[in-house]
């Protein structure tokens, strides 16, 4: 739940407050393979995992196997570490194509699962460009999942105050967390990013994800939490997005930044 001071607690973890938190993805190709990648996770290497739905080859828009993967991950992971179950989709860099009416299946699923009282995720995300989404996001709130909706943008980085805007029209479709992630093409791409991450964290009310993905976009993902962002995602394995860096070389950059604040 989100405190008045915009500070999200999930499971073991909070969202909004010291140092960002670290998100490991899982992006295995079966509900099996996936449970034993989060197994193998070393102790204290994240403080939320993300189970990549579409990345489950051959199967991920049968809403049957995406909730077996997601009970699989969740069983598996340990009590204290919560789980974020995303369908990427295609238009923003997700593994598979999906419709939007089979993207609505999947994660209509999960939030089914979660409201029957199910072994479920705890979060769940939602693309703010899916059709009906401020719907799927009160859904998914009232089951009791925490809502994360975002944007993703794999070709370019929009203006400070269009980033600005996307952020805003996530808070007003009902999201828990807002997230943005771009792709930066010169250092005033990555500029942009960090200036809308403060403009928005400054009077936000609830936690706000920001990363520019790539080489250049590095920096964001070591630093965004000066400015503002409440999570960086790292690689403890494969990649879920370019530029992610290993999870043992993330939390020794973010100790350096902040233990020093």
């Amino acid at each position: 739940m989100t405190t008045s001071d915009g500070v999200l607690r999930l499971r073991g973890t909070t969202l909004g407050a010291g140092t960002p938190r670290v998100c490991v993805p899982i992006v295995a190709a079966t509900p099996e393979d996936a449970a034993a990648d989060a197994r193998a996770l070393p102790d204290g290497a994240a403080d939320v995992v993300e189970l990549r739905l579409d990345h489950l080859t051959g199967s991920a828009l049968d809403p049957a196997v995406a909730r077996a993967a997601v009970a699989a991950v969740r069983a598996a992971l340990p009590a204290t570490v919560p789980l974020l179950a995303t369908f990427r989709s295609a238009r923003e860099g997700g593994a598979q194509a999906a419709d939007d009416a089979a993207y609505t299946a999947v994660v209509e699923a999960v939030t089914a699962d979660a409201r029957d009282g199910a072994v479920t995720a705890d979060a769940i995300d939602v693309e703010l460009a899916t059709p009906g989404v401020a719907g799927l996001v009160s859904r998914a709130r009232a089951a009791g999942l925490v809502v994360v909706v975002s944007h993703h943008d794999f070709a370019a980085t929009p203006p400070v105050d269009e980033i600005v805007g996307l952020l805003r029209r996530q808070r007003d479709v009902g999201a828990d967390v807002c997230k943005v992630a771009v792709m930066p093409h010169d250092p005033d791409d990555v500029l942009a990013l960090l200036t809308a991450t403060r403009a928005f964290a400054r009077d936000a009310d609830r936690p706000v994800v920001t990363v520019a993905m790539g080489a250049l976009g590095v920096v964001s993902r070591l630093a965004g939490g000066v400015f503002g962002s409440a999570m960086t995602f790292a690689s403890a394995g494969s990649a879920s997005a370019p530029g992610q860096v290993d999870v043992a070389r993330l939390r020794a950059a973010l100790a350096l930044l902040h233990d020093a604040r």
